[in-house]
């Protein structure tokens, strides 16, 4: 994940730091003014509002404060000011100011306010201090509430100066107020005859922060893409802040060559940057990708002086430049060349790490940073990550100690992230006790621990989840309308999808990415028909992204139509949409299903033009695809070119040597992880089991299944077993076969468990052991309500016709056919000279059709005749 630090304010638009501490702008007063109370108006005080003033009350701003004849004052405090009788007409205007600043400065806006109404006609120096003093607060509605009484007044001493209008728009930026800023927009068009340069930077910035949040749509007057341009373009004189607001308005709205270009042109101008300039331009080149702009920008921020390499905000903004560009030794430079170094940058430069997934660097950094004592919560954020990156469960358990050591009372983001850990470190039920154990949960707490569900496999806890989590009146938001979709996916619910896809529907809710969940969840729940509609309803709108098409694909593939994946592949590149490495990794297994190396080595020299090849995700496909090609050997070697290897790519490969029965190299493999710091998964121990089954290296498969919990913290699942009942059954012990899977009790109820001990029956003629294995697995099919699948009376019909059983042969399938159940036929691909030809079960549609049977009849007969 990436971290961004906190980073200076872009401008100042008001006369004070921008903290609680502020000063106060003296104001000429006339020397002689009428005493009359603004909060009793005469009919023609009212009668002299301005038709901008009620424009301005109809933008939202109340009406005039009322004083109550007492009002609650803290003990102590009553001798500042009074309510009635009037204060004394002595008092100096600055002794009032002062007051209001100090309690303002106090953090005593309400005492400030009391103060306030006191003053029969406050000055404009006096509305300003109130004002101010409500920003400085945070109270900007407060802020904006006191401008539109001042407005309303309808005195002279009230009209409001360039500190005024500054002041009102910092304090709609703040509160996000658009329809205010406009209205104050066009008031000091009225009253301003030539705003000054504060003023015109405070509606800038007003403009960049409130259209920034609107979206696509700035309103009918100014559209989000040229209201800023437009009020910078009428400035006679523009400094510094003003070409910094532009150029961070350009980065927020994504125009980052647009914003690199306003930096350029305002160095043209010779007007030399700050360094708030740069920390609003290296946000763009970072999101470039240009090394280059940012070597030459950060060169120029050297040349400008110490001024600029050591402000911690720039240095903070350099870090987190080059970490995005993934030249880390440059960060860690500028990093080590900043003498004095705060929380902020420490946090940069240990996210820095995290982001390039380099979690060891990240650790060791942040115990450095422990040592100075700049951690923060940031800190043990990114920490987090880094050991979640290592699936290290011993160092999580420390870290976790140290957690709560340092900070005690964990904050909820804080107890997120350790669920996470955990969850990455295969230990989820250690994940689930921090879960309820947490006092408080968030929204976000809930999305967490439900996706660590699915993504471990756990599919069916992770829905109860989302069940109890609408219990406990939390809305469902797209992470877990996403995780929802994953676990349909995963568990082949189509229910469960639809009613998800109709909630999605029913709340009108849309999201990026959402037609690439929905073709995949379809697709893999056997609704291909249904993903197909989803992904060419949005041919005319042109909205098909790289995710769509490649779950398109995948969905293909993954049911077999090879040739409509090619097809779709094909009218992607039409549709000059450029595919990337997913694109390749989902078309690949139709290479293999089709029996086409030669279209897998295309797909594989594409990979490399276009610098895919070192792709994890890619090159774990292209292993697969030549090892049940029967080219192990090009398998190696792209193993051996991969640089980066996870357990993904690591399992692929042990997989590929156990189909072409290499046990002693699948465990070697194994054996190395540990060496290359990668830890293997549940899913690398189903590989090397299953290749000591096709080996027969039992001894060695029972040897890791019994250490699978103690060594690598996995508890067994059915795959694991059905691994253990096959390496049994493969070498001839189906008697310890079918009593290991006795044993399991329970957890032993599955068909696929039985049905790897069927078949073990019928290798070695086991017919009695089959007979009971076969009424265990018809039970369980009963059961299940399975009886529409008819796998298993395949292989029992099988082995009864290898035995010449024949009538056995039919009271099976007679059975078969009374419940309905069918064998789904099979189909075939051979590449020859390049051409793929198809075959299907008694196919009499080939136009060889005679010539074929003919040279397979010939072919039986020789087999015959030689004994095979």
């Amino acid at each position: 994940m990436g971290f961004t630090s906190a980073l200076r304010p872009p401008l100042a638009t008001l006369p004070f730091p921008p903290h609680r501490s502020f000063s106060i702008v003296t104001v000429a007063i006339p020397a002689s003014t009428p005493c009359r109370d603004h909060r009793r108006r005469s009919p023609s005080a009212q009668q002299r509002l301005t038709p901008m003033a009620a424009s301005i009350s109809s933008v939202g701003f109340p009406v005039p404060l009322t004083v109550h004849s007492s009002s609650p004052i803290e003990d102590g405090k009553a001798s500042l000011f009074t309510v009635s009788p009037p204060p004394n007409p002595t008092l100096k205007t600055p002794t009032i100011r002062s007051r209001l600043s100090k309690l303002c400065q106090e953090g005593k806006p309400e005492l400030a306010r009391h103060l306030f109404d006191t003053i029969p006609q406050p000055t404009t120096a006096m509305w300003n201090t109130i004002i101010i003093g409500f920003i400085c607060n945070d109270m900007p509605v407060e802020a904006l509430r006191f401008y539109g009484e001042m407005k309303k007044g309808g005195f002279p001493t009230t009209k409001g100066d360039y500190y005024t209008y500054s002041s009102t728009l910092k304090a709609c930026s703040q509160s996000l107020n658009l329809g205010a800023g406009r209205a104050i927009h066009c008031h000091l068009i009225r009253c301003l005859e030539y705003p000054s340069r504060i003023v015109y930077n405070s509606l800038l910035n007003m403009y960049s922060t409130c259209l920034s949040q609107l979206g696509s749509s700035g309103g009918s007057e100014f559209s989000k893409y040229d209201a800023v341009r437009k009020v910078f373009d009428t400035m006679g004189k523009r400094d510094v802040v003003a070409w910094n607001i532009l150029v961070s308005w350009y980065v927020k709205t994504e125009r980052h060559v647009r914003a690199v270009r306003q930096f350029r042109r305002m160095m043209k101008m010779e007007i030399k940057p700050s360094p708030v300039s740069f920390v609003s331009v290296f946000p763009a080149i970072s999101a470039m990708q240009d090394l280059d702009t940012a070597n030459v920008m950060y060169g120029l921020l050297v040349k400008l002086g110490g001024e600029y390499t050591t402000d911690l905000f720039v240095v903070s903004s350099a870090i987190i430049m080059y970490s995005e560009l993934g030249c880390l030794d440059l960060a860690r430079k500028v990093f080590d060349c900043c003498l004095v170094n705060n929380t902020e940058v420490w946090n940069s430069m240990i996210g820095g790490y995290v982001q390039n997934n380099r979690p060891r660097e990240a650790i060791n950094l942040f115990l450095l940073a422990t040592q100075t004592g700049q951690t923060d919560n940031i800190s043990f954020l990114s920490v987090l990550t880094a050991v979640s990156q290592l699936q290290c469960l011993d160092l999580a358990q420390q870290l976790h100690g140290f957690v709560i050591k340092n900070l005690g009372s964990l904050p909820v983001i804080i107890q997120n992230a350790i669920i996470v850990m955990y969850s990455r470190c295969n230990t989820l039920h250690t994940s689930f006790h921090v879960f309820g154990q947490m006092q408080e949960r968030d929204v976000v707490s809930w999305n967490t621990m439900i996706s660590a569900f699915v993504q471990n496999g756990f599919d069916d806890e992770g829905l109860i989840l989302v069940y109890e989590m609408q219990k406990q009146k939390f809305a469902i938001d797209l992470v877990t309308v996403t995780a929802l979709l994953s676990a349909a996916s995963n568990l082949r619910n189509l229910q469960i999808g639809k009613q998800t896809h109709a909630y999605l529907l029913r709340q009108d809710i849309k999201f990026d990415g959402m037609d690439s969940y929905l073709v995949d969840m379809y697709a893999k729940c056997g609704s291909i028909r249904t993903a197909e509609y989803i992904f060419w309803r949005n041919i005319t709108r042109s909205v098909k992204d790289q995710a769509t098409w490649n779950a398109m694909i995948a969905g293909y593939t993954h049911h077999g139509l090879v040739e409509e994946a090619l097809a779709t592949f094909n009218e992607m590149l039409q549709q000059a949409v450029s595919p990337n490495a997913v694109t390749l990794a989902s078309i690949l297994p139709g290479c293999t299903q089709m029996g086409s190396i030669n279209l897998g080595k295309q797909l594989h020299a594409v990979s490399i033009r276009h610098l895919f090849e070192n792709n994890i995700f890619l090159s774990s496909a292209l292993i697969d695809m030549y090892s049940k090609s029967g080219s192990i050997n090009y398998a190696e070697n792209v193993f051996a070119r991969t640089s980066d290897k996870n357990s993904v790519t690591y399992t692929t490969m042990i997989l590929g040597y156990g189909q072409h029965g290499l046990g002693s190299k699948a465990l070697s493999l194994f054996h190395s992880m540990g060496d290359s710091g990668v830890k293997p998964d549940a899913v690398t121990l189903v590989a090397v089991l299953s290749a000591c089954s096709h080996a027969g290296l039992v001894d060695e498969g029972l040897r890791i299944f019994n250490s699978m919990e103690m060594d690598f913290n996995i508890e067994p699942s059915v795959q694991h077993y059905c691994c253990v009942a096959d390496m049994l059954g493969r070498v001839g012990r189906v008697v310890e076969a079918y009593e290991f899977v006795e044993q399991l009790g329970e957890k032993g109820d599955v068909l696929q468990i039985w049905g790897s001990v069927l078949g073990a029956c019928r290798l070695h003629g086991c017919s009695e052991l089959a007979e009971t294995v076969g009424e265990k697995i018809r039970q369980l099919e009963e059961a299940a309500l399975h009886g529409g699948v008819g796998g298993y009376q395949v292989l029992m019909s099988n082995m009864y016709a290898g035995e010449g059983d024949w009538r056995n042969v039919d009271r099976v399938r007679k059975e078969m056919k009374e419940k309905g159940s069918m064998k789904l036929v099979g189909r075939s691909w051979i590449d020859i000279g390049g051409h793929v030809a198809r075959f299907s079960s008694k196919d009499q549609d080939h136009h060889q059709f005679d010539e074929i049977y003919g040279t397979l009849e010939g072919l039986a007969l020789e087999m015959k005749h030689s004994g095979a």
